[in-house]
């Protein structure tokens, strides 16, 4: 009997590349070690604490180099080692660059954030919450099963319910994490639903075994694919904040510390829409005719609804710039939409998909530069209305510059190219794929988002009104603008690098 039970015992022990998953690990365990330091250093010392989060993330960040020569698994099956829970592929590496990334230049931005905030904020808890969002967030594209994928799901999204609540004694704070746990937790009941459907109809939760197993249901077991198909892309729905399951966000934004909204605003949304791409295009294509229509129509709203809304935002209202960048990530959001949908009516899945990620870093980039911005304005403003912008050249050329060309990327006008290139990219991938009615929904929205983008970046060289106030910028926060900048204007320079660069491999 013993005999018999250890070659079984051996069977199930799962190889581990330690190369493979080390930029998430680092990352978690930089985590835990802030978490413990937090005890023994003194309150005056608290600021290392967030340079060692930066050191932590920089680091997971250059762990990506030594995984460009090819791609590598980890915790695959014994007897069939091509299918793995972990898989560091092009698709993979890209994404957590934008990941370990948006969260570096999220750190740098909450260095000066907390030093603001006078001990309102609790550093250490900070710190260990935004490493562990992180490595949750890193983790996601690289599953490729079901259960690591919720599993890496939570663990991006638990941390950041806290983050939003975070600040000791503030109602609008409170309300915030409140609405976006309620309506997290509602989708992710919703995607295990789903995910058990999907389950119980191929007997895997393996992407690529479901892919094969899915086709060949039994008659019988037919409607309850069907059902978990719809219900687990319903939960990633509000994971992406797609209209209609994007209520949580406005309010979200304005609650949190700044920099945890810039980090919803990117990794948040990266999260969300490499789960959404795993799902569809790696784990069910065979039901593209489900899917495929589902997220056009749910494209077309999104970015309809979104720029709608930040065209209505009033520029004297309190917090009117955080919720226009707010509705305006609603709006990218159904961009980024557009190419996962053509997905499903294109012979080359690959390079829709591309399409997708090449957007997703070029919004990255200049959305954190926005929010940098608006976080340098809020320094003086706390109220950071859009009319606080009027005259901001006067006060901070460079900064009015940086943010005049970051709102011309978002809005793909040069000499913003990288986001005309997005943008263009993004259209002929409708286009392609005959969704010519998404391409004519999608030009409309962008002649939309240009009027608010432009009604902001002209405020910026008025005459202020006013006396004139000078912007401090703490090192930190300079840092955090030059990377932006300085990424904007070198995707600029070489658009055609981006696509190349966001080659996804997942084929």
């Amino acid at each position: 009997m013993s005999s018999m039970a250890q070659p079984l015992a051996a069977s199930l022990v799962q190889s581990v590349d330690w190369l493979a998953i080390a930029p998430p690990t680092i990352t978690a365990v930089v985590g835990l070690v802030v978490l413990v330091a937090d005890l023994f250093v003194g309150a005056h010392k608290k600021v290392l604490l967030g340079w060692l989060s930066v050191a932590g993330l920089a680091a997971s960040a250059l762990m990506l180099l030594p995984l460009l020569d090819g791609d590598r698994s980890a915790f695959c099956l014994t007897g069939a080692p091509d299918i793995c829970s972990y898989t560091a592929d092009r698709f993979t590496l890209v994404l957590q660059l934008l990941v370990f990334g948006g969260a570096l230049l999220t750190a740098l931005l909450s260095v000066t954030a907390l030093k603001d905030a006078d001990k309102g904020l609790p550093e250490g808890e900070y710190w260990f919450l935004l490493l562990s969002s992180a490595a949750g967030a890193a983790l996601l594209p690289a599953s490729r099963d079901f259960a690591t994928l919720i599993v890496a799901l939570e663990v991006a999204s638990l941390p950041a319910f806290a983050l939003v609540g975070l600040r000791h004694g503030d109602r609008k704070s409170s309300e915030a994490a409140l609405k976006f746990f309620l309506s997290s937790v509602t989708a992710t009941a919703v995607s295990l639903m789903g995910i058990s459907f999907v389950y119980a109809s191929t007997g895997t939760l393996y992407l690529t075994q479901v892919a094969d197993r899915i086709q060949n249901v039994d008659g019988q077991l037919h409607t309850l694919a069907q059902t978990g198909v719809v219900l687990t892309l319903v939960g990633f729905a509000f994971k992406t904040a797609a209209v209609p399951f994007h209520f949580w966000v406005p309010d979200t934004y304005v609650g949190a510390p700044l920099p945890i909204a810039a980090y919803l605003s990117v990794v948040g949304k990266a999260v969300g829409f490499s789960g959404l791409i795993l799902i569809t295009v790696v784990a069910l294509p065979s039901y593209a005719d489900v899917w495929g229509p589902a997220l056009a129509a749910l494209a077309a709203l999104t970015m309809t609804v979104g720029n709608v809304a930040a065209l209505r935002q009033q520029g004297t209202r309190a917090y009117s710039a955080v919720r226009l960048l707010a509705w305006s990530s609603v709006g990218q959001a159904g961009y980024l939409l557009v190419p996962i949908a053509a997905a499903a009516y294109s012979d080359d899945a690959e390079h829709s998909i591309g399409s997708t990620v090449a957007y997703a870093l070029m919004y990255a980039a200049v959305n954190l530069g926005a929010f940098a911005v608006a976080a340098l304005v809020g320094r003086t403003k706390p109220l950071n209305r859009v009319s606080d912008y009027r005259g901001l050249y006067a006060a901070n050329p460079l900064a009015a510059l940086l943010l005049a060309f970051f709102l011309l990327c978002l809005a793909g006008l040069p000499p913003g190219i990288i986001g005309l290139f997005a943008k263009v990219t993004v259209f002929s991938a409708a286009v392609d794929a005959g969704l010519g009615w998404l391409a004519v929904v999608m030009a409309v929205n962008v002649v939309i988002a240009l009027f608010y983008y432009l009604q902001w970046t002209t405020l910026l060289f008025r005459a202020p009104e006013g006396e004139l106030v000078r912007h401090h910028v703490p090192a930190p926060l300079t840092a955090a603008l030059a990377l932006t900048g300085a990424a904007g204007i070198a995707l600029s320079g070489a658009p055609e690098l981006v696509l190349r660069f966001a080659g996804t491999g997942l084929f």
